[in-house]
């Protein structure tokens, strides 16, 4: 059973995922968006990767990333979901019609942020390394419902992060195609278990200024972490797994400025949301 899947947050795929494949940015030059992100999940992935039902669960990201060659080999990347939104429905239990309220919580995001070297410049195969570090800036469940039940909600998963990620990129000119591949380690502390990350992308541009990509990402936990899993109610719980693939659809509509819009399939997951995802933004690039 296919389920849309959580993709972008930026949250649990971190910002590899927009990192420009192998490609650093030139000096001086930059990518910066500001993005929305929506998922409304009556579904669970389970620590066995089965989907179970929930009660409604509703995350909204808004977002600052942003791109600067600081050389013609080092990019400087950040991530910074400056709100975000979780919501939970409330629950009504029949016969009885005992009624446990909902809740709510908003709040600055985790954030991101790396540095990108690009290794083959001038070259046919592209191919860089990122190290990214994320910070637990958002807030972690807290508190208790009217029933007693600890808080499900969040904005961060509470643990320190460093990722290296390594992206080879090709590009088949004159044809307008590129491929790109990646490969990726993610050591997370406080109890969090590794994850191996894995990513590839095919994309396509028509007319200069509309590019079509199909993107694949997957994580793969590596469970030398809590035993108990540290099972979340959103997509910030330990042992998170899945594999997701989807469209993303980029239009430059005045020279530097541009749109862009995405989604995201799952074949599986374990450990987190299996719902529709929404992707938009507005960029801008030097």
């Amino acid at each position: 059973m296919k389920k849309l899947i959580i993709f972008s947050l930026l949250v649990s795929i971190g910002i590899s995922s927009f990192a420009g494949g192998g490609w650093p940015q030139e000096k001086g030059k930059g990518y910066f968006k500001l993005g929305q992100n929506a998922i409304v999940a009556d579904k669970f992935y389970d620590l066995e990767g089965d989907i179970i039902d929930i009660t409604t669960i509703s995350l909204y990201t808004t977002s600052l990333y942003g791109e600067y060659g600081i050389t013609d080999r080092l990019t400087a990347i950040a991530y910074i979901p400056f709100f975000v939104r979780s919501t939970l429905n409330e629950q009504e239990f029949q016969p009885s019609g005992t009624v446990i309220p909902g809740d709510e919580i908003n709040s600055f995001g985790d954030t991101d942020i790396g540095i990108k070297y690009g290794w083959t410049p001038g070259k046919k195969i592209a191919f860089a390394t990122t190290l990214t570090l994320g910070l637990p800036l958002g807030k972690t469940a807290e508190g208790t419902t009217d029933s007693g039940d600890a808080r499900i909600l969040q904005t961060g998963d509470g643990e320190f992060n460093q990722m290296l990620f390594a992206d080879a990129s090709y590009s088949f000119y004159p044809l307008p195609l590129y491929a790109s591949i990646g490969l990726g380690y993610n050591n997370r502390t406080d109890g969090f278990s590794d994850e191996i990350r894995y990513s590839a992308e095919l994309g396509y541009t028509v007319f200069k200024n509309f590019n079509a990509a199909l993107k694949l990402y997957a994580t793969k936990s590596t469970n030398n972490g809590d035993e108990n899993g540290q099972p979340g109610g959103t997509v910030f719980g330990n042992n998170v797994e899945y594999i997701s693939y989807g469209p993303e659809i980029s239009y430059i509509f005045k020279e530097h400025f541009g749109v862009v819009v995405s989604a995201a399939y799952a074949t599986g997951g374990q450990n987190l949301l299996a719902a529709p995802n929404y992707g938009f933004g507005f960029f801008y690039k030097l």
